[in-house]
């Protein structure tokens, strides 16, 4: 889908919302990310067919990556 890019102490998540997509569909998408997954609104770019650009953000997690142990 999107590929998530890490910029200091956030990493940010690019979406495409495609022209068909309503206001409201597209505002329970972007809750379903902030809710289940920690990521918060950093900018929303509307083109003139209807798409949307849209950048997510969250802090960047602190700790082991997955599947090491100490």
């Amino acid at each position: 889908m999107s590929s998530e890019v890490v910029d200091g102490d956030w990493e940010y998540r690019p979406l495409r919302l495609p022209p068909g997509v309503s206001r409201r569909s597209a505002a329970t998408q972007l809750s379903i990310h902030a809710e289940f997954a920690g990521w918060e609104l950093s900018n929303v770019r509307l083109y003139s067919d209807g798409s949307r650009r849209v950048l997510l953000k969250r802090r960047r997690a602190r700790g082991l990556l997955p599947g090491l142990s100490t």
